[in-house]
């Protein structure tokens, strides 16, 4: 694929980087391959993140991410995941009333430790695949106040996510403005909730609708974050989404660069 040319900084908040065995399904490339595509797209700095892995814990995954962003224009997070079902429904509320963590669940000391470790610069969290941390947790991921990257699904509409993360003190980024996949109702609602809290951002992963990402940028314009999705899409395709819609070139900078910028340090122009 040819390399795109364009005049603005990118960086980018939502790449999957599936460092070893037991990783999801999904296309899987090597951090090689993954550099080269974000360097024809003109990405200079990506988020990177391990893949869903099942009743296991995330630390050699983890490890293993923050090892492969050594120079390399990555930054790793550290993925996370909860004993707490985020149904909303009385079946879920009354599991988690009787839960308790297993071995394989992150826990306080976990996140202290990823926190202080300058390989790592925030958490992933995906509610629907590794559920919701405990309190215990979310009161350890306030005190260390890293960004949270939180997978967005129809499953766990984004009025969980508000329940949930965002009347913490953590910068909560919803990704894929909270529709996966493609449900631009609750796109919708995403949007809509930046009205509430301030500290909450949307990325733009896997949103192909030009109703909704204009909407964002135009009534929301410091809160929204790129995000490619890769590897499943490509970074150009991704960027070539945000280029051609209907916005100001400040929207265009704000976007890709400045506003992520603002929320993870190291994605910073004097973190290269």
């Amino acid at each position: 694929m040819l390399e795109l040319e364009h005049r603005f900084r990118v960086v980018d908040v939502h790449v999957r980087l599936n460092a070893d065995p037991g990783s999801s399904t999904g296309r899987s490339i090597t951090p090689d391959t993954l550099e080269r595509e974000m360097h024809q797209a003109g990405v200079v700095r990506s988020v990177v993140f391990p893949g869903q892995r099942s009743n296991t814990d995330y630390l050699r995954a983890n490890n293993a991410v923050a090892r492969l962003s050594v120079d390399r224009p990555f930054v790793a997070f550290a993925r996370i995941n909860g004993t707490r079902d985020p149904g909303r429904g009385a079946t879920s509320q009354l599991r988690n009333l009787t839960t308790s963590r297993e071995e394989y669940h992150t826990t306080p000391e976990d996140i202290e430790q990823y926190a202080y470790d300058d390989r790592f610069h925030g958490f992933k969290l995906d509610p629907v695949s590794d559920g919701i941390p405990d309190g215990e947790v979310l009161a350890v991921l306030d005190d260390v106040g890293l960004p949270v990257l939180v997978h967005g699904d129809e499953r766990v509409p984004p009025e969980t996510i508000a329940d949930e993360l965002l009347d913490h003190s953590f910068p909560v980024i919803l990704a894929h403005f909270g529709g996966h996949p493609l449900n631009q109702d609750a796109m919708d609602r995403g949007i809509d909730l930046l009205d509430e809290y301030d500290d909450y951002y949307l990325d733009t992963s896997y949103v192909r609708y030009r109703d909704q990402l204009e909407r964002a940028l135009l009534e929301y314009p410091d809160r929204i974050l790129f995000g490619s999705g890769g590897p499943e899409t490509h970074p150009n395709v991704a960027v070539m989404e945000i280029l051609t819609l209907d916005v100001s070139e400040d929207k265009l900078h704000r976007v890709f660069d400045t506003n992520p910028s603002r929320v993870i340090d190291a994605l910073a122009s004097d973190h290269e």
